[in-house]
């Protein structure tokens, strides 16, 4: 499904209703925006959450990013 919008002088994008109900969007849902390259995405914060914690499934519990961090920039230091 393809729409055309214009944007309002605010700044503001209006969802056509066709749109709307074909992905379930609610007033008052929240929606997360990125841009990817030269386009704009707009989906549901659900699915952007969903995304993020997939990316992060293959972190084990036990580790401590901060940690790891600190660690590669105290060795980084080391060598200088």
């Amino acid at each position: 499904m393809d729409a055309t919008v214009v944007l309002g002088k605010q700044g503001r994008l209006v969802i056509p209703a066709e749109i709307r109900a074909a992905l379930r969007l609610r007033p008052g849902d929240r929606l997360h925006l990125a841009t990817r390259g030269s386009r704009l995405v707009i989906e549901p914060q659900g699915e952007a959450l969903t995304e993020l914690q997939a990316l992060a499934q293959d972190v084990p519990p036990s580790s401590s990013l901060v940690d790891e961090l600190l660690q590669a920039r105290r060795a980084e230091a080391g060598r200088e």
